[in-house]
């Protein structure tokens, strides 16, 4: 049996990896499910896997939890600490799907453990990547990518033979707006950003896909996962979401993963490693689909990706000054309280306020990170409707 831990087990990622764990329970032992607060999810999973141990990241709802799981046998933690300590569990495989900053601690406790570290948790390799990367290589984890593009090059990718490669071409749906002029998108509500056409996702994430931060993001998390130059990495819009990416040889050859639009199957990849696994995903009925369309992504319609590859570019503390900018302009557009077009605007302007050295360590990278979102928070200020 593979011993498996799911950190953030009640949102989207660990929902799904749950669905997949649980319709095969003989193959898995779950030592630890965390969440922040959804005590009944997180308590109802846990019985339902016979987890070894459930955290809330919230103190405050320890209580709860310990009466949602009395007379089970199952250990109930709670607090940010414990949820680092549940990540040093002993296990074969972790989930990392706490999202935002709050998850670089365990996603890097997850890591120092040495077992390998499905990862689905943006930031730890935007914000932290060279801190996580090199603390993956002393400890020997195996760091497998879960976003569907990530996973995608994954399964096409030459590791034994990388100078054959010649570009990594990551697939983007170009989101909600992909036919808005930039004069429409000004208007753009927080109800139309989450409403995306092929993926069924959290807030925060449909959002960014609305303004293509997503793919942004995701060129800075390739970097880091594979051995590849800034420059050997595209962005290709490809509305169907099928090709979930592509990785083109020097020969010419261009291998792409395809399937249909479910995060079970990259999960599913990962969590069977190097093995696969059956999963409940629909077949992928080409002849239905009729035609696979493609285009290149509009710079300036979408400012946020020439922002994420000047950070790139730059290299140091950049990506995280950019995603801590972006997380409070999210926000902040989630609320009301800035427009559609400010969010990049923001970033923009945090990116040319504050401008510190590279981080060195993972303390480092959190208190770039809490005075990027102290100047994001001010700009935010100054956008107020």
């Amino acid at each position: 049996m593979k011993r498996v831990t799911i950190l953030g087990a009640t949102g989207s990622v660990g929902s799904s990896t749950l669905d997949l764990i649980e319709r095969d329970p003989g193959a898995f032992d779950v030592v630890a499910l965390t969440a922040n607060c959804d005590v009944a999810k997180l308590a109802q999973a846990a019985i339902r896997t016979a987890a070894k141990v459930a955290v809330v990241a919230d103190r405050s709802c320890l209580a709860a939890l310990e009466a949602a799981l009395a007379g089970t046998g199952i250990e109930a933690w709670g607090g940010a600490d414990a949820v680092c300590d549940a990540a040093r569990l002993p296990t074969d495989w972790t989930m990392a799907a706490i999202v935002g900053t709050a998850g670089l601690r365990p996603v890097m406790a997850a890591i120092e453990a040495g077992g390998a570290v499905a990862l689905a948790n943006k930031e730890a390799l935007v914000s932290a990547g060279s801190v996580m990367t090199a603390a993956a290589q002393r400890s020997g984890t195996m760091i497998l990518p879960v976003d569907s593009e990530h996973n995608a090059v994954f399964q096409c990718f030459d590791f034994a033979r990388p100078g054959g490669v010649r570009r990594v071409i990551l697939t983007a749906s170009g989101g909600p707006f992909r036919e808005r002029s930039l004069a429409d998108m000004r208007g753009i509500t927080p109800q139309q950003a989450v409403a995306h056409p092929n993926w069924s996702m959290g807030a925060k994430i449909s959002v960014d896909s609305a303004t293509m931060m997503n793919k942004g993001l995701e060129l800075i998390e390739a970097f880091h996962l594979f051995p590849i130059a800034a420059d050997q990495l595209d962005i290709l819009v490809h509305r169907q979401s099928v090709i979930h990416s592509m990785v083109e040889y020097v020969d010419g050859s261009v291998l792409a993963q395809l399937g249909a639009p479910d995060m079970r199957t990259p999960i599913a990849h990962a969590l069977a490693w190097p093995d696969r696994m059956a999963t409940p995903v629909d077949a992928l009925d080409l002849a239905r689909i009729g035609r696979l369309d493609f285009e290149q992504a509009d710079p300036v319609r979408f400012p946020a990706l020439g922002l994420a590859r000047a950070a790139l570019a730059a290299g140091g503390a950049r990506p995280a000054v950019l995603n801590a900018a972006n997380e409070v302009a999210v926000a902040a557009f989630l609320e009301g309280r800035v427009g559609f077009l400010e969010i990049a605007a923001i970033v923009a302007d945090t990116l040319e306020r504050y401008a510190p050295d590279a981080p060195d360590s993972l303390d480092a990278v959190l208190a770039i990170d809490a005075e990027a979102r102290r100047h994001a928070g001010e700009r935010v200020k100054d956008c107020v409707h």
